[in-house]
């Protein structure tokens, strides 16, 4: 479960900047301090991407609402890559036991939201799922994953790429380059010393906390501009208020694991008690039945009674008469 020691940070946590600092301007566009912030923003996601990448937007999507408990709580921004094109980068936070299926119902959401009735599907954006998640999901050891289609032969095992045309129109070399990718980062599973960029904004994303030889890009401007101390008043109460609910839902999360632990243990423990109840009144029967076998066989052993008949009568073996 999430330990939240970030609340005590000088630094702003790095999931409410993002859906509130870093991306706060009229009708989304970026404008004045709010778009010198985005560059806080913009070198996470060229880190992540191992690219440079430039935003021109935030999106105006139901993902965009400020609300801390909006359902998507998930920030839709209109990027550019290296080479030109446009892009949509999807960054989720939240605790969710069927998360992977979130995953894919909130790219299926972007892609058909800012597409346009008639337009044709070339018009279909690349959507990258950033999704940072504080909780364990899945079985897995490390701390970033990224997935995206690919298409393999059943009979010949090739993948399929594209055609020239295609790679030409389209970009990319696989079907998978056109279609979302997905990078997860479970950052609680982070426990490594921060030396590479990427590693150091996983360290941030994890601890809150910014040492002095971080230089990760984007990592210096949030050091300087993500501090709770500098904000105004009223996003300063807002932010802590946010801590709180958070700390509030995380106990609740605590608590129902506790409870729920206990209660299996409890209840473990009483199915074992009644299961060794009842295997011991059977192995208790099959001792008393055996016990009564040996009786009646010695008794007819006694009285001269054919083996073969001794061992019909008690279902005891030759070798076991002989032995009595």
């Amino acid at each position: 479960m999430r330990n939240f020691v970030r609340e005590m940070s000088k630094y702003i946590r790095f999931d409410w900047a993002m859906k509130r600092l870093l991306r706060r301007s009229a009708g989304g566009r970026l404008q004045g301090k709010n778009k010198a912030n985005h560059v806080v923003l913009e070198g996470f996601l060229s880190v992540l991407l191992g690219q440079r990448i430039i935003i021109h937007r935030f999106l105006e999507s139901e993902g965009n609402q400020e609300d801390g408990t909006d359902k998507y709580n998930r920030v839709d921004i209109m990027c550019e890559d290296a080479s030109g094109r446009k892009m949509i980068i999807e960054v989720q936070n939240e605790r969710e036991y069927g998360y992977f299926y979130r995953m894919v119902y909130g790219t299926s959401k972007v892609v058909t939201e800012y597409i346009e009735r008639g337009q044709s599907y070339e018009k279909v954006a690349k959507v990258f799922s950033i999704n940072i998640v504080y909780f364990d999901l899945g079985q897995g050891t490390d701390y970033v994953y990224h997935g995206k289609n690919v298409f393999r032969g059943l009979h010949d095992n090739d993948v399929l790429k594209l055609s020239a045309k295609q790679r030409e129109l389209f970009g990319g070399e696989e079907p998978g380059d056109l279609m979302p990718e997905y990078f997860l980062l479970k950052v609680n599973n982070f426990n490594k010393v921060a030396k590479e960029s990427l590693d150091q904004w996983i360290s941030f994303l994890k601890t809150g906390d910014i040492p002095e030889d971080f230089t990760a890009q984007g990592l210096p401007e949030a050091r300087e501009r993500l501090r709770i101390d500098s904000l105004p008043e009223k996003d300063r109460r807002e932010y802590l208020r946010e801590l709180d609910r958070r700390m509030v839902e995380d106990d609740v999360m605590n608590t129902y694991y506790i409870d729920g632990k206990d209660e299996g243990i409890k209840e473990g423990i009483a199915q074992g008690i009644a299961k060794g109840i009842e295997q011991g009144i059977e192995q208790g029967i099959e001792q008393g039945e055996q016990k009564k076998s040996i009786s009646i066989a010695r008794m007819m052993k006694a009285k001269n009674y054919p083996i073969a008949d001794i061992a019909e009568m008690t279902g005891l073996s030759a070798e076991e008469i002989a032995a009595l």
